[in-house]
């Protein structure tokens, strides 16, 4: 859990201003993107995926829908070896369920910003560990799960700035980091990952 109570109000007071702010700031744009997801392919503009939030509560993390109707269904839509590759670290390079729009709305992580609905409700923070699904878990020991999920997932974290393509869960440094951060959370860091995001973005656009 966050190490103070005082540090975790302070988180969650920004969370919530920042979060309302930045969706009245978008609101014009993300109803763009909305427009545009749905006028591709079949489907609603948001997608619901299940995650595990803190504590291991079950949550719902918005993203704007990405992929084609019926994506769910890997066994149907991919190949057995691109299914081994998903299941090794949970995503695919070049994932051929992802429509034109949704390569684009990933490679500027615009996908994401419905998650300030996310953020707003109290299930997810600006800052934190990426949220997983419960296969995911199974990469952390029991011990390492507790201090994992003991702080909320969030938007954008350390592993995602500070990580790039080499940590992944096989090496185990993306462990290793979202532990660091769980272990480690203050208001010193998250604002250095918050000031740090725009390039962590940039940066991934060039490797995608």
């Amino acid at each position: 859990m966050y190490k103070s109570l005082t540090y975790g109000l302070v988180k969650r007071t920004f969370d919530i201003a920042a979060s309302a702010a930045l969706l009245g700031l978008t609101a014009p744009f993300l109803a763009l993107i909305s427009a545009i997801v749905m006028a591709e392919s079949e489907g609603s503009a948001i997608y619901i995926h299940e995650r595990v939030g803190r504590y291991g509560k079950r949550i719902g993390v918005l993203k704007f829908r990405s992929m084609k109707a019926g994506s769910d269904d890997i066994e149907a839509v991919l190949t057995d070896e691109e299914i081994e590759d998903f299941y090794r670290e949970y995503k695919l390079k070049n994932d051929p369920r992802v429509t034109e729009i949704g390569r684009k709305l990933r490679k500027n992580s615009i996908d994401e910003l419905p998650q300030l609905l996310n953020v707003i409700k109290g299930e997810m923070s600006l800052v934190g560990p990426r949220p997983v699904t419960k296969g995911e878990l199974d990469f952390y020991s029991e011990d390492e799960r507790k201090s994992f999920l003991s702080v909320k997932p969030g938007i954008t974290g350390y592993w995602q700035v500070f990580g790039g393509t080499e940590a992944t869960y096989q090496n185990g440094r993306r462990q290793q980091m979202e532990l660091y951060y769980a272990m480690n959370a203050s208001m010193l860091m998250d604002a250095s990952i918050l000031l740090r995001t725009p390039a962590a973005v940039i940066r991934r656009r060039r490797v995608i």
